[in-house]
Parts: structure tokens; sequence; C-alpha cells
């Protein structure tokens, strides 16, 4: 009886802890661009002490980014819909393109910035390019043939 009883607790604690990163993984998927544009904004403005000028030239580039984010999650969505794989060109165009992106979006916050705000966005960035990372790593292993 006591077995039968832990068995249910773990399979309910599973079950909890499975949505829970659903809802995790989504919570940003459902906002307008809009919205996460001004989020965005607002959390630089808090993080880089950001003046009005500074918050009104990174929202106008914050739009930018988030709408196009939103066009390729679109675009992501209904390949995945489809099971189209794409073609190694189209791997390399998307990447070459995602690369001319951030070279422009960091163009673009070098002179909207000044040095010391630069300075700390761009660790900012360092930090989240290595989580990043840390989470594309962990999700070859756990899919069990580590490709490395």
């Amino acid at each position: 009886m006591k077995k039968l009883l832990i068995i249910a607790l773990a399979l309910v604690t599973i079950q909890v802890s499975a949505q829970d990163k659903k809802e995790r993984k989504h919570r940003g998927a459902d906002l307008a661009p809009e919205e996460m544009a001004q989020l965005q904004t607002k959390k630089m403005t808090l993080d880089l002490d950001l003046t009005e000028a500074q918050q009104k030239e990174i929202g106008v580039l914050n739009l930018e980014n988030a709408k196009a984010r939103k066009a390729k999650m679109e675009a992501r969505k209904s390949r995945k819909e489809s099971d189209e794989k794409p073609s190694k060109e189209e791997m390399l165009k998307m990447q070459n393109d995602r690369l001319d992106a951030q070279i422009a979006t960091k163009q673009k916050m070098k002179s909207i910035l000044n040095a010391e705000q630069y300075a700390k966005w761009e660790k900012q960035q360092g930090k989240r390019k290595h989580k990043m990372d840390e989470k594309s790593r962990k999700g070859k292993r756990k899919g069990g043939a580590n490709q490395e």
C-alpha cells in the first residue's frame, strides 16, 4: 500500500513539473511585439539608467527586433506543423541573416548608448549568450545523442 502511494505521488509530481516547464516555455509567445518591446525597453531603462531620448530610440529598435522575432517564430511554427526541414542553403541564409541583424543592432546600440552604458549592455549580452549556450548543451544531452 505504501509503495502504491509513493508511486502515485511521484507520478503526480512529475506531471505538475512538466506542466510548469511547458507554461514557462510559452510565456512570451502570446505577447504582441509592441508589448515585448515595451517590456524590454523598461528593463533596459532600469539596468542601464537610460535617458528619455535613449528610451525612445531604443524603444523603436526593440519594436523592430520584436516584430522580426515574432515573424520568425510564426514561420518556424508553420514549418514545424508541416514537418518541413530547411535545406542546407536555407540554414546558412538564416544564420547569416541572424548575424547581420545582431551586428546592426550592436552598431545602433553603440550610437545610442554612452560608453559606460554600452559596456554594461555588452556584458549583459555576453551573459545572455552564455545562458543560451548552456541551455542548448543541456538539451542535446537530454536528447540522448550527444553530438559533440
